[in-house]
C-alpha cells in the first residue's frame, strides 16, 4: 500500500460522519488531484496511457476512449462516487472483487469498441459513504490492474490535427481540445434523479462525442449517446444512416429516473460527413439548450 493511501485510511477512521468532506484527503487516497466540475463534482482521471489499443489500424489516444475516471460529490453526510475503469479482460474480476469486498456496487459491464486489439471492457460502479474511504477503496482495487496510479503528468500542448472552427459550427456546439481529441458534452434537458436526488449531468450523464484525426479531413469518433427508451431506435436509425457503427446499447446506472440507455458508436470517415451524422442522431434527442 503506498503512502497516499495509508494516509487517507488514518485520516478517514479520524473523521467523523458529519465532516464536510477534506477534498485534499481524497486527493491523496486516490493518488493524484482531482478538477472540479459543475456542481461541485470532483472529478479523477485515470488515462490508460500504458495500453497501446488499435481500432482500424488507428492507435486509440487514451483521451478518445481509454480513459478511467471516478466522480465524487458531497450527499448528506457522506459522498456518492461515480465512475467507468477501463480495463483489459484479465483484469476484470480481480478489480472487481475488490470493488465488492469494500462495498462498492458493480452498475455495468460492458464493452465500447468492436475488433479493438487488446479487447478493452468498461466498468460502471457507484459507492456511498465516507468520500476518503471510497477513494482508498476505489486506488487499492485499481492497483489489481496495470492502470498508471502515480500523479498524472502535465498534459503536453499538441497541436490540433481538426478544423475545430468547422466541427463547431457542424455540431452546433463548442468543443475542447484534449489529449489530442477534440471534444463535445450535450447534457440532457430534463433532471434526472436516483433515489430522489438529482444528479448533475457531470456524474457521467452527459453524451460525450470525441474526435481524433486520422489523416488529412479524415478523423474517426466514438463517444455515448444518452437516451430514454423513447429515443433509442431513432438515434441507432440515424447512426446507420450516416455509416456510423453502433457498438453497444446497455445501461450505466441502477434505479435512475428517468431510465436512461447508453449507445455507444464508432466513425471513421471525412470529418464533415461524421460531424453531420452525429448532429443528425444527436437532434432525436431531448438536449439541454
Amino acid at each position: 500500500m503506498n503512502r497516499y493511501v495509508t494516509a487517507a485510511l488514518a485520516f478517514a477512521l479520524s473523521t467523523t460522519a458529519n465532516a464536510a468532506t477534506n477534498w485534499s484527503s481524497v486527493d491523496a487516497a486516490m493518488g493524484r488531484a482531482g478538477s472540479v466540475q459543475v456542481g461541485d463534482v470532483h472529478r479523477y482521471s485515470f488515462p490508460r496511457s500504458d495500453l497501446a489499443v488499435t481500432l482500424d489500424g488507428v492507435r486509440i489516444k487514451p483521451a478518445l476512449a481509454l480513459g478511467s475516471w471516478l466522480a465524487f460529490r458531497e450527499v448528506g453526510d457522506g459522498a456518492e462516487v461515480m465512475g467507468d475503469l477501463v480495463l483489459t479482460q484479465q483484469e476484470v474480476n480481480p478489480v472487481l472483487s475488490r470493488l465488492v469486498q469494500d462495498g462498492l456496487t458493480i452498475t455495468a459491464l460492458h464493452n465500447h469498441l468492436l475488433r479493438s486489439s487488446p479487447g478493452t471492457m468498461y466498468m460502471h460502479v457507484h459507492g456511498t459513504g465516507d468520500a476518503v474511504k471510497l477513494a482508498a477503496a476505489i486506488h487499492q482495487a485499481l492497483a489489481a490492474s496495470r492502470t498508471p496510479m502515480g500523479p498524472q503528468p502535465a498534459a503536453a500542448a499538441a497541436r490540433q490535427a481538426l478544423d475545430t472552427k468547422a466541427l463547431d459550427t457542424g455540431m452546433r456546439a463548442q468543443g475542447k481540445a484534449a489529449g489530442g481529441t477534440y471534444q463535445f458534452s450535450f447534457p440532457r434537458a430534463e433532471q434526472v434523479t436516483e433515489n430522489g436526488m438529482a444528479v448533475p449531468a457531470s456524474l457521467g450523464i452527459a453524451t460525450a462525442i470525441n474526435f481524433q484525426p486520422t489523416s488529412k479531413g479524415r478523423a474517426v469518433a466514438t463517444g455515448d449517446f444518452v437516451m430514454v427508451g423513447s429515443e433509442v431506435p431513432a438515434v441507432i436509425a440515424e447512426l446507420r444512416r450516416h455509416g456510423i457503427e453502433v457498438t453497444a446499447l446497455h445501461n450505466h446506472l441502477i434505479g435512475e429516473e428517468p431510465r436512461l440507455f447508453f449507445v455507444h458508436f464508432w466513425g471513421n470517415d471525412q470529418v464533415a460527413r461524421l460531424a453531420q451524422g452525429l448532429r443528425a442522431a444527436l437532434d432525436q434527442m431531448n438536449l439541454k439548450r
